[in-house]
């Protein structure tokens, strides 16, 4: 019981494995990620450097599927940096299906023109280096980073993250009523919100879609946040 204690994972996990990775790395964009320390678990929500991550995929499993494109922006003092968005389509192999295109909207032309997978982890991590990982729903941006950062360096780094999806389920847990998962899109808790309708399925616009869903959910609660009540 321990052990899930979020002081235990973070002095267990987090850093002792980027310490320890760190000593192992190549030279090149995993090493200067490593580099850098993560922020103290105690570190204010205002203080907490943030990065809004968003992939779209060609599937779901991280292994089979690609990285098809990369969108990311600072979050940073209750402020999101629009001047540092970034936002990449990537030159997978094959063809895209139909069915896949339909939701994301890249075509075959578009990703033929995307940059190399290596070319967009290394500006990933570049960004990232010293910051938390934002997300909705996290499974999907840890899988595909870590699975891309396997391929390209042979390892996959420890990526502390904060999950808007996982913010909002404790919240509903607390009140001990049934409710429905689609509540847990990222549309479904704008809209609790009264956030405006954004353009999903672009990495882009989903990461500033969930940097602005954060920013409500922490301006909802009356108690002090830290990193500590907030990473995963």
């Amino acid at each position: 019981m321990f052990n899930h204690h979020p002081l235990t994972r973070w002095l267990l996990g987090y850093e002792a494995q980027r310490k320890r990775m760190l000593k192992k790395a190549p030279k090149g964009p995993l090493r200067d990620f490593l580099s850098t320390p993560f922020p103290a678990l105690y570190t204010p929500f205002d203080q907490i450097p943030i990065l809004a991550v968003d992939f779209e995929t060609t599937g779901l499993d991280a292994v089979q599927d690609k990285l098809l494109s990369v969108g990311c922006v600072d979050l940073s003092h209750k402020q999101i940096k629009l001047g540092s968005s970034y936002h990449q389509i990537i030159n997978t192999k094959g063809r895209l299906k139909a069915d896949n295109v339909t939701i994301h909207q890249i075509t075959d032309d578009q990703k033929d023109q995307g940059q190399p997978l290596a070319e967009v982890v290394e500006q990933l991590l570049k960004r990232l280096a010293g910051k938390v990982m934002l997300v909705h729903f996290a499974r999907i941006e840890r899988q595909f980073l870590r699975q891309a950062c396997l391929e390209l360096y042979g390892m996959a780094p420890p990526l502390p993250i904060i999950d808007t999806l996982v913010v909002a389920k404790k919240k509903l847990d607390k009140r001990d009523v049934a409710y429905d998962p689609s509540q847990l899109r990222l549309s479904a808790l704008r809209a609790t919100y009264q956030l405006p309708n954004h353009y999903a399925h672009n990495a882009l616009n989903d990461a500033i879609a969930t940097a602005e869903l954060l920013l409500a959910q922490i301006n909802d609660r009356t108690d002090n946040i830290s990193l500590q009540q907030l990473i995963l």
